[in-house]
């Protein structure tokens, strides 16, 4: 096992969930609880290293995978952010000045003027063990006998030197210069011979931009003992690996006369180069141009410090203050990000000059040694013999500011210590205001931040500093060794960044060999050092390789190292190593050159498993790699083993992959073993509302695969796709922002990680399924389980979505994608330009751009003739998410339809081909996007094909919405804000299509004629087609929008002519609210004889809420009253017969109200005022008699007349006085009450009577014989409301008292046997008026009874004797008629005439009943 089981914590209240913890409430009235983080880490959980102390942040801020908006996360969204996250803490790294020069609480026994930093380190691992070798030999390249041989000749002096970058190394004996490619087995030299000097000095520059031809990038700056000759560079990568170099002549050089040249260095930045002698302290810069110009040369030299930089010294300083020729450069480097450039005196003084613009150099920083010591012996309690003043300082290099922004550069004293300084444009230095300074200010100070003091002797046991006054330093409890002689004598030392230090010291008196220390910072430690404050400051580790010979340069002959542009996180080699090329440094020597590889942690871990040592060892190993580097490191790691990226170098000196079974198969189970368990942090369950499952923080083994898949794709992840360039010869280009064979790299170590997943997934817990759940014991277990698996799963998905997504880069930059991208409308192009590989992966506006780009692939290969199913299959196979199998379908689909536009839409292979598209098409429907619809649709118009148009337009909407959520919404009234809407405007979208189909084939139909011979044309009978698939569609939706579309076109004729039966239940959901629809609606039940569905809608419409005037509603009663009556198929006669009844009573009603209105309108007794009111109450809806009616068999009559006169009876007309109309009433509401009924009519004559008698015309019984004619008719001879028995009387009585004598003297019997009263009802009435003698017929008042009685006989015996039925109503009736004229003949009331009227008419009864 690689760890022992942790102790168990004791647990704080409420660390269970089913235990209800007893917290107090803090003042927000919520459980508070403080929290915990161990400082010492010691189990798997606690050893988690960087991932894990990421993770601690993240969960107490919220931000760990299991958050509250984690629940909202799609898988592929969490795993995204997971990515992010491990991004953003990898970029986070500690930036050098964090641990190399942290600042110190001082105490104030300590105060002083000075800022002091923690004081010095001397910490390395330097273990015999090979495996944790920072650096590794490749190998050893031999130096070529021909320049052996050319050594032989060599008279004066002999020069060596490295252009590692190059791979090319370069000798200059006497006058001649040789340069060859040492990675060559048999490499040619390539001469510089054309001088006749010694040569004393070459550098390999860059130049300044627009000076030479862009094919010359590099510039050999060679100095003579007479001249310095600048010759052009060109290098390219060569066929067999390494490069290749050209030198072409510049003629470009300078005199330099008495000058003996020993330095020379330039600024890659702006190509200015700088040179010393080895007689002086002066700078001089070599000025260079194209062309001469006025007053200036082509090439020229300046000396920048004059008579020497002493002179600019405002005063006398120790050690520099005392100017001698024997003071001079030894070393000189430039800081391009800082615009700096420092020298080396052989008095060990730095200078730092300031490069200002058009050739400016200021010194701005003279530091001498005894100032260096100075800030060195203010370190508290430090007490060393290396810091000496006979020490010199042998080198100085450079820290560049995207590396550090406090530390500016790093020197070597000849005892190995390396000293970092700062330099700074104040006073003095505020280490806490990093953030003030600027790598553009010019600093005027410098100060001493922090040593490093060489390793340990290896030849030498560590001996133990006897001091017995030396305290403990302040802020190191362990000390440092400060004494060791390890690198005394040290002649050479170099730094690379982001820290590599390679330090020569000589063996022996002579200088023949070398000693080599080599360390680099150990970047696992560094990551850890905010984690555990307890931990060493600057960790290093350090390797004594046998060099074996003299070195002569060095040189770092990879790029140089940047995880990043700025501080934070640039020395982060973990997150690199499978991203970049690992760095590389080349050691020329008397015997070759020797080149040095970077190992990698992986590369560590797979050495130390290769080495093995049995179970115990490895045992061991693992457990200090844990203690180092956490537990989600060494998950990370033992991943990328398995997955075969460890290298090493074999005994051939070649790199390989570390593919030994053993090696492969420890480190799987060191990931799968020992990965660690998800905790469930159950205080914050109890603490905030969220779900268990996101407190979960997932295993080491989690955060492991996502470093390990974060660090593989770091380079692409932010990166853009294309990147376009024009140029007036090439035209538009596009090509990938990264190049595609690291994208094919990262491809395969994905699909590489995807197989292992896959073949161990039944033992990675999180993955094994859900029969894991089975082995459960606990709640706790279940949920952490659960958040573990929803964590993986998340991650198993990016990897396959990111393969897939490499592989369509892959596919777009093997077609013509500069056609393609033009090809895009400028919006897509525009989103494609700045799409990134993160968008790619992860967004669901990335994965419609690559269908976009798919449809551009395909329309290309459609436009050439390609075959596209070919094409469409590889994109399906390579990047399925992409392209689809329904995708396939659709191309081909394209390419039928292109084939039939090519053959013709006329011919019949133009229409199989059609078909075929069709059918292609209607297969996949569903995931038809509405852009292809809409090109597949208008492809269809252009060859006429437009039923197949509108049939594919209507099975897509119909794939796009299989709930009929639409319909559904549709039904409901089309609510806002409801989500089905989304639905609609979804299927709303193919609709439009279909409308725009019909009115290109409406046009299209009208143009010509529709039959010629006898025959339709081929436009009617495509018509034809068309309509018939609209017709026949069950789409509810379709019909609807189609319905609506007519409407909003003002094409009701086409509604009224369709044949669908979803057209009356459209116009019946529009009749609702709409007058016009419903107006349709009846007219549709009319042309199609539909009567009584016709009747319902007018029976509707009159009794509706609409805006009608009373008269547009008795039109509708009217007509609903004719249909009503028609016999209608299908019809049961009752309910035609109720509907008939339903509508007369309410026409009845209506014609009532109408009255009313009528009369009120002119009704001079109404004010001005109140006639608008009274007008508006009733020209509108009607008063509710129909209402009334439908609750006939809850109301007793009595209610129903109270309902009716509480609206019309008392509220107008027995107010009004208009007793007419209240006789209509009593009829409408069936009130039979004969009083009154007979009041009544009373009161209707006297008001008639006076209304007339006022106005003096016409006579008052015409008025009367008007009004009871009128309403005879409409009380439709009702024996209650035209009570004959009742009206007799009122109208003798009226004749009698207010008309004798004006008049017709039977106006009364004429009044009422005009409108139809039978004889047989009228004759016993008067009988009886004679027989009662009642006023005001009383004695002889009695023989105007007896008159209209002979009258009344008179005309019934005549209209018997024409014929008209039977004489008087039959014998016996005759009878006693007859007996009651001779009555009468008796009485002595009658005068003479109508005495012998009554004879006569008795003679003829008489003669009759013969």
């Amino acid at each position: 096992m690689f760890a022992m089981p942790p102790t168990p914590q004791r647990p704080f209240p409420g660390a269970y969930i089913q235990t209800p913890a007893h917290g107090l409430a803090s003042k927000t009235g919520q459980l508070s609880q403080q929290n915990f983080r161990p400082n010492a880490i010691t189990s798997q959980h606690g050893s988690q290293g960087q991932s894990q102390a990421l993770t601690q942040q993240k969960q107490q801020t919220g931000m760990v995978a299991g958050t509250s908006s984690a629940e909202e996360l799609k898988p592929i969204g969490r795993a995204a952010r997971t990515i992010n996250e491990t991004l953003d803490q990898e970029s986070r790294y500690p930036e050098i000045d964090s641990y190399i020069s942290r600042q110190l609480p001082i105490p104030s026994y300590l105060a002083c003027a000075h800022t002091f930093a923690e004081g010095p380190s001397s910490d390395y691992d330097i273990l015999s063990q090979p495996a944790w070798a920072p650096f590794q030999k490749a190998k050893m390249y031999s130096i070529p006998d021909s320049i052996l041989a050319q050594c032989n000749h060599a008279k004066m002096s002999t020069m060596m030197g490295l252009f590692a970058d190059l791979n090319h190394a370069w000798i200059a004996i006497d006058d001649s210069l040789y340069l060859w490619d040492y990675t060559h087995p048999d490499p040619d030299l390539i001469g510089f011979e054309e001088q006749q000097q010694q040569i004393t000095a070459v550098r390999l520059v860059t130049p300044r931009a627009g000076v030479f031809v862009s094919t010359i990038t590099r510039m050999l700056v060679v100095a003579t003992s007479s001249e310095i000759v600048l010759v052009g560079l060109a290098s390219q990568d060569a066929a067999g690996g390494g490069k290749s170099v050209s030198l072409f002549s510049t003629r470009l050089s300078i005199s330099i006369k008495g000058m003996t040249v020993n330095l020379i260095e330039g600024s890659a930045a702006s190509g200015r180069v700088f040179f010393s002698e080895n007689t002086s302290d002066d700078v001089y810069e070599l000025t260079y141009q194209q062309e001469e110009k006025w007053f200036q040369n082509r090439c020229t030299k300046i000396n920048h410090t004059g008579k020497g930089v002493s002179a600019f010294n405002p005063g006398p300083i120790f050690g520099f203050g005392q100017r001698t020729q024997q003071e001079r450069i030894v070393d000189m480097t430039i800081d391009d990000t800082r615009s700096l450039l420092y020298t080396l005196s052989s008095r060990s003084t730095i200078r730092v000059f300031h490069m200002r613009p058009n050739n400016g150099l200021a010194l701005m920083i003279t530091k001498t040694l005894a100032a260096t010591l100075n800030d060195v012996g203010h370190m508290p309690n430090l007490t060393t013999d290396l810091l000496s003043p006979d020490i010199t300082i042998i080198s100085v290099d450079p820290i560049s500011s995207r590396e550090a922004v406090r530390l500016h550069l790093m020197a070597t004293t000849s005892t190995g210590c390396r000293i970092f300084l700062s330099a700074t444009s104040g006073s003095s230095y505020n280490a806490y205001n990093i953030s003030a300074v600027k790598p553009s200010d010019a600093p005027t100070s410098m100060q001493v931040q922090h040593v490093k003091f060489p390793p340990t002797d290896p030849r030498r046991p560590p001996v133990r500093q006897q001091n017995s006054r030396q305290m403990v330093p302040f802020g190191n409890s362990q000390g440092s060794i400060t004494n060791s002689k390890a690198l005394t004598r040290t002649r050479r030392a170099v730094r690379y960044a982001p820290g590599y230090f390679f330090c020569f010291v000589p063996r022996d008196a002579q200088g023949t060999s070398d000693s080599l220390f080599v360390s680099a910072p150990d970047t696992g430690r560094i990551a850890r050092l905010r984690e555990n404050s307890n931990a060493v400051k600057y960790p290093e580790l350090g390797i004594w390789p046998d060099l074996g010979s003299r070195a002569e340069d060095i040189g770092l002959a990879s790029n140089p190292f940047s995880a990043t542009t700025s501080p934070a996180g640039f020395g982060n080699e973990l997150a690199v190593q499978y991203d970049e090329p690992v760095s590389e440094v080349a050691i020329l020597t008397n015997t070759g050159v020797h080149t040095y590889r970077r190992r990698r942690l992986v590369d560590m871990l797979a050495s130390a498993l290769q080495i093995g040592g049995g179970d115990e060892g490895l045992d061991g190993e693992m457990k200090k790699f844990l203690r180092l580097y956490g537990a989600g490191e060494i998950a990370s790691t033992a991943l990328a083993v398995a997955c075969g990226q460890g290298l090493y170098v074999t005994s051939e000196s070649r790199i390989a992959r570390i593919t030994d079974p053993k090696v492969l198969e420890y480190a799987r189970k060191a990931f799968i073993e020992h990965g660690g368990k998800p905790h469930l942090n159950e205080n914050r369950v109890m603490d905030q509302p969220i779900p268990a499952i996101d407190t979960v923080r997932p295993s080491p083994r989690h955060e492991g695969l996502a470093l390990y898949i974060a660090r593989l794709v770091r380079s692409i992840w932010k990166a853009t796709i294309v990147k376009e360039s024009v140029s007036p010869m090439s035209g538009l280009t596009v090509f990938p922002t990264v190049s595609m064979a690291k994208v094919q790299n990262i491809s395969q170590d994905l699909i590489a990680l995807k197989e292992f997943l896959r073949s161990n997934k039944n033992l990675i817990e999180g993955l094994a399924g859900p029969e894991a759940l089975g082995l459960v014991s606990t709640k706790q277990d279940e949920i952490s389980l659960q958040a573990e698996h929803r964590a993986l799963h998340s991650l198993v998905i990016l990897i396959e979505n990111i393969i897939e997504g490499i592989a369509f880069v892959q596919v777009l930059f093997d077609e013509q994608i500069a056609e393609i991208m033009v090809s895009l409308p400028a919006e897509i192009r525009k989103q494609v330009q700045d799409l990134t590989y993160e968008g790619l992966f992860c967004t669901v506006n990335g994965k419609e751009l690559a269908k976009e780009l798919v449809k551009a692939i395909v329309n290309r290969n459609i436009a050439n003739g390609s075959n596209v199913e070919t094409v469409a299959e590889a994109l399906r196979r390579r990047c399925g998410s992409f392209c689809s199998a329904d995708d396939v379908i659709i191309f081909k689909a394209q390419e039928m339809l292109k084939r039939s536009s090519e053959t013709g839409g006329e011919s019949e292979s133009g229409r199989n081909l059609l078909n075929e598209s069709l059918r292609l098409f209607k297969q996949v429907a569903g995931s038809l996007p509405m852009d292809r619809l809409q090109w597949a649709v208008e492809s269809f118009i252009t060859m006429q094909f437009y039923a197949g148009a509108i049939q594919l337009a209507l099975d897509v909407a119909q794939e796009s919405d299989r709930g009929n959520r639409a319909l559904a919404w549709i039904q409901d009234g089309r609510p806002d804000q409801d989500q089905r809407a989304a639905a609609f405007q979804s299927r709303k979208g193919c609709y439009n299509l279909i409308h725009q189909v019909t009115t290109i084939l409406d046009k299209a139909s009208i143009q010509g004629p529709s039959m010629i011979d006898g025959q339709y044309t081929l436009a009617v009978k495509r018509r034809a087609e068309a309509y018939d698939v609209i017709n026949t569609s069950n789409d509810e939706a379709f019909q609807t929008d189609l319905y609506d579309w007519y409407l909003s076109q003002e094409r009701t004729d086409r509604l009224l002519d369709i044949q669908s039966p979803y057209i009356v239940t459209y116009l019946e959901r529009k009749s609702s609210d709409n007058i016009e629809h419903a107006d349709l609606l009846w007219k549709y039940h009319s042309q199609r004889g539909q009567n009584h569905d016709a009747a319902i809608v007018q029976l509707m419409l009159a009794r509706s809420d609409f805006k009608l005037s009373l008269d547009r509603r008795i039109e509708y009663l009217g007509r609903a009253k004719a249909n009503a009556s028609t016999t209608s198929p299908g019809i049961a006669r009752h309910a035609r017969y109720q509907l008939l009844r339903d509508v007369s009573d309410l026409l009845d009603v209506a014609n009532i109200q109408s009255d009313l209105l009528q009369r009120l309108k002119g009704d001079e007794r109404i004010s001005a005022d109140r006639r608008p009111a009274v007008i508006s109450d009733l020209d509108g809806a009607l008063v509710p008699f129909d209402v009334v009616r439908n609750f006939l068999t809850t109301f007793s009559n009595k209610e129903l007349f109270r309902l009716i006169v509480q609206q019309l009876y008392n509220g107008y007309a027995d107010q009004a006085g208009y007793f007419d109309l209240c006789l209509l009433i009593y009829q409408a509401a069936d009130h039979r009450n004969p009083a009154d009924i007979r009041a009544t009519w009373q009161n209707l004559l006297d008001r008639t009577h006076e209304e007339i008698a006022t106005r003096g015309t016409p006579q008052p019984y015409e008025v009367v014989i008007e009004k009871v004619q009128s309403l005879a008719k409409r009380l439709n001879f009702s024996e209650t409301m035209f009570p004959i028995a009742d009206i007799v009387p009122i109208l003798e009585k009226y004749a009698f008292e207010f008309q004798n004598g004006v008049g017709p003297r039977t106006w009364p019997m004429d009044t009422l046997i005009g409108v139809g009263v039978p004889f047989e009802s009228l004759f016993p009435v008067l009988e009886g008026m004679f027989y009662n003698d009642e006023a005001p017929f009383q004695g002889r008042n009695r023989r105007y009874i007896a008159i209209d009685i002979i009258y009344v006989a008179g005309l019934w015996f005549q209209d018997g004797s024409r014929g008209a039925g039977k004489i008087l109503g039959g014998e016996g009736s005759a009878a006693t008629i007859n007996q009651t004229l001779m009555m009468l003949q008796r009485s002595g009331l009658l005068d003479e005439t109508t005495l012998e009227e009554c004879r006569a008419l008795r003679a003829r009864i008489e003669y009759m009943l013969r």
